[in-house]
């Protein structure tokens, strides 16, 4: 009796002694408004920017830095042997490719300098020279192997018809442009060495179509396709520079 008696004081007391616990809600945190900004993506994406496209006259084609370039710049002729210094030069796509191959293939518009003044590229001469090099070789060898079958005599390949093709397209695009920039500036008329290299590029396209058709055992075709090709490639250097020259006085 005693027992069960305290034993009912004491859950009393203890109900007594402990504080009730009020209702918790969850606590709600406020942050402040962050002071990051946001930055609209660059709109330019995919080709370099015309801020950074190379420049019109040669002089500066090697000395101006590459803007947006991460490579360490360094002033004068010494970017020469850098490859940031080409980049530019190399910044086309299809498009603008096809567009030039076009141009050289109608002469007599003489527009192709006023088109590629502001963006040069080495990308369609270097593709072109290669391409000439080994169409060259191969239709060759090919014509002087059916020579040689006709007549029934013995046939050897020659591998020196890669090594004069390459010597001598490389050579042209590379040589002619340099000695007639140094003409041109002889006699103060303003020219890029780049854009030069560019003209007599692309003014070698015409020659492609031209040695796939002398496949023809014709000489008299052969030579009549490869003077046609000549006098369009030459007329396309000679209207660009012209207009270009006149342009420019």
């Amino acid at each position: 009796m005693m027992s069960g008696k305290y034993t009912s004081i004491d859950a009393q007391q203890l109900q007594g002694s402990v504080p009730a616990v009020p209702d918790s809600r969850p606590a709600t945190v406020n942050f402040a408004d962050s002071n990051l900004q946001t930055f609209p993506p660059s709109g330019a994406q995919g080709k370099i920017t015309a801020a950074s496209g190379p420049p019109r006259d040669a002089d500066d084609s090697f000395s101006k830095p590459v803007s947006g370039s991460d490579e360490p710049q360094q002033g004068g002729w010494f970017q020469t042997f850098t490859i940031a210094a080409y980049k530019p030069y190399f910044d086309v796509d299809t498009s603008d490719v096809l567009e030039r191959i076009i141009d050289s293939l109608f002469p007599f518009r003489g527009s192709f300098n006023e088109k590629t003044a502001t963006n040069p590229d080495l990308y369609g001469p270097f593709w072109i020279c290669t391409t000439l090099i080994f169409v060259a070789a191969s239709i060759g060898t090919f014509v002087t192997y059916i020579a040689h079958k006709l007549k029934s005599k013995e046939w050897d390949y020659d591998i020196n018809l890669v090594t004069w093709s390459a010597g001598l397209f490389y050579g042209y695009v590379t040589i002619v442009p340099l000695c007639l920039y140094v003409i041109l500036k002889y006699f103060s008329a303003p020219a890029g060495l780049v854009q030069l290299f560019c003209l007599y590029g692309y003014s070698l396209f015409v020659f492609i179509p031209a040695l796939c058709m002398s496949v023809v055992p014709l000489d008299i075709f052969r030579w009549v396709v490869a003077g046609v090709a000549g006098f369009m490639s030459a007329t396309f250097v000679a209207l660009n520079l012209r207009a270009h020259i006149k342009s420019a006085v």
